[in-house]
């Protein structure tokens, strides 16, 4: 699948404008600014795994994601790749919704084409702070987050965990799970039952990483949907993600009455 926005030159000189940035893509002599950026993450949900292209008629070096793990593109959370301030804008003929983040020192991270916005706009927000919805607002034909990374107003090549990611040009050729907001401490529940599979993404089929050999006092750091499981009479196709088993059970293994565990993101 792959979106196309073909701006006219009109629509690309308004966005520019706009933005007040230049459309130069990033240079080799500008890799010592780029060392000393802040160490991005990507900008979706812990365990999260999608597939980016870049399309030449893009205005800047950006980047366009879509969830490649079976979960739903549109109305993911969209999350802030690093600390900063953030500010709201819209504009009608290219990025739709979209925020930027000021991260000091130059830098700038923009996220496109959001469904909704989730912060105000000059509001300070940590890294792997949610500041939107996944959506297709402006000049674009399908739901992706659209994301660009720039240093003094020039589009720089995108970096996550200090490595450059590749440009292809289209998706399904490269891929990149997240790790942004992994770092929580994670909400305690306990497991019940015996030989329950910790498993590397919410599928039946995904690796097993380790197994509980019986009830088990667990973090949670995230939930999501993912294939439906049986058990002793119950149905569920939530799954959380474990902190400390750095892997997912589904939530019929949790000690708790509701489908959806309360107060637990969604991943």
């Amino acid at each position: 699948m792959r979106f196309l926005r073909r701006l006219p030159a009109v629509v690309a000189a308004a966005v520019l404008a706009l933005t007040g940035l230049s459309a130069v893509p990033a240079h080799a002599g500008e890799s010592a600014a780029a060392a000393a950026g802040p160490n991005f993450k990507a900008p979706y949900p812990c365990g999260q795994r999608w597939t980016y292209s870049h399309h030449s008629a893009e205005v800047r070096r950006a980047l366009d994601f879509v969830r490649a793990d079976g979960g739903t593109t549109a109305g993911t959370p969209v999350l802030a790749s690093a600390a900063g301030t953030a500010t709201r804008h819209y504009q009608a003929g290219g990025a739709g919704n979209y925020i930027v983040i000021d991260h000091g020192g130059g830098w700038r991270t923009y996220y496109f084409h959001l469904a909704a916005y989730s912060v105000a706009s000059g509001e300070y927000v940590g890294q792997g702070r949610q500041i939107g919805t996944t959506g297709s607002t402006g000049n674009s034909s399908g739901a992706h987050i659209h994301y660009e990374q720039l240093y003094n107003g020039v589009g720089q090549n995108i970096v996550i965990n200090g490595s450059g990611l590749s440009y292809p040009g289209s998706y399904h050729q490269a891929y990149l799970t997240s790790d942004n907001g992994c770092g929580g401490t994670g909400t305690p529940f306990n497991t019940w039952g015996s030989g329950v599979n910790v498993r590397a993404d919410a599928r039946l089929s995904a690796p097993v990483v380790t197994t509980l050999g019986g009830p088990t006092a667990v973090r949670v750091l995230c939930q999501k949907q993912g294939d439906t499981v049986n058990a002793e009479g119950y149905t569920n196709n939530w799954w959380s993600k474990l902190r400390d088993q750095n892997g997912f059970i589904s939530n019929i293994y949790i000690d708790h009455p509701d489908a959806r565990l309360p107060g637990v993101p969604l991943c």
